[in-house]
């Protein structure tokens, strides 16, 4: 008998040109598909690297890619313009800006420059009408009132990337219309509260990813993460929502499709 194909799951968030998969690739990917990845959009966090990540999705089919200048790297890489991330955008594998965002745990220090950078790329984003991928730690007030303030100026679309900040942020996104996104935290053990959050936030705003190589769900935490183990991150979130695996795995992937248009195949923008 012939085994059914696992429902079509799509990884939001990885970064498949890190060191951690150098020489892996194709079997990478083909253990994503066998676990019913059909789609990825990797990121690339230093923007002098953008033609590696590019070579990245353009050698692989379901393969997507967006650029950024990562918050705890400001200090290191140039400041990006917004001229810089809109020439990115006329690739048709490029469907999105960042991950850009603000980030104090190891890098307050950089607090003004954080800030300046995710302006350039809210800019970005609007003029591109591809979405914003936001990175956010230990600065939920900053970040909350940057992106209203900015979303108050002018429209921009916006997913919260691995989300695992406070409910007042949550709601904050929520409200402007944003999404918010289910790494392997939201599936760890300790993790009640954020848990809490997501199932307060209608399904209709919720992403997957794995942000691998990174924050790999149970039962491979303390491993390498890889696009294949969203599907664990995913089967939490349908127990959450109180949906069978296969139809939460349906429903993220039309909030992908909604809010990533050009991996959607879109003519035209976001909906």
């Amino acid at each position: 008998m012939t085994q059914a194909a696992p429902p079509p799951i799509v990884d939001s968030h990885c970064h498949l040109d890190f060191p951690d998969f150098d020489g892996e690739h194709e079997a990478l990917i083909a253990r994503a598909r066998k676990a019913g990845v059909t789609r990825m959009v990797t990121i690339c966090t230093r923007l002098r690297l953008e033609p590696q990540v590019r070579a990245l999705a353009d050698g692989h089919d379901g393969v997507f890619y967006a650029a950024g200048t990562h918050p705890m790297s400001v200090a290191d890489e140039p400041m990006a313009t917004v001229a810089d991330l809109i020439a990115l955008a006329d690739h048709p594998k490029f469907v999105g800006i960042g991950e850009t965002g603000l980030d104090y745990h190891y890098t307050a220090d950089t607090a003004d420059r954080q800030q300046e950078s995710l302006r350039v790329h809210i800019e970005a984003a609007r003029q591109t009408r591809l979405p914003l991928i936001i990175h956010a730690r230990d600065a939920d007030d900053d970040m909350a009132r940057i992106l209203t303030d900015e979303y108050r100026a002018g429209a921009f679309s916006c997913v919260m990337h691995c989300f695992s900040s406070g409910a007042d942020l949550a709601r904050a996104a929520l409200e402007l219309g944003f999404y918010l996104s289910m790494s392997g935290i939201a599936a760890f053990p300790r993790s009640d509260a954020l848990r809490e959050i997501f199932a307060a936030a209608p399904v209709d705003r919720i992403l997957v990813e794995t942000d691998s190589p990174y924050l790999a769900p149970p039962p491979f935490r303390g491993k390498r993460n890889e696009p294949a183990h969203v599907t664990h991150t995913a089967a939490v979130g349908a127990r959450l929502f109180g949906m069978d695996y296969t139809e939460f795995a349906r429903r993220t992937s039309q909030n992908f499709d909604r809010l990533f248009w050009k991996a959607a195949g879109a003519k035209g923008g976001p909906a």
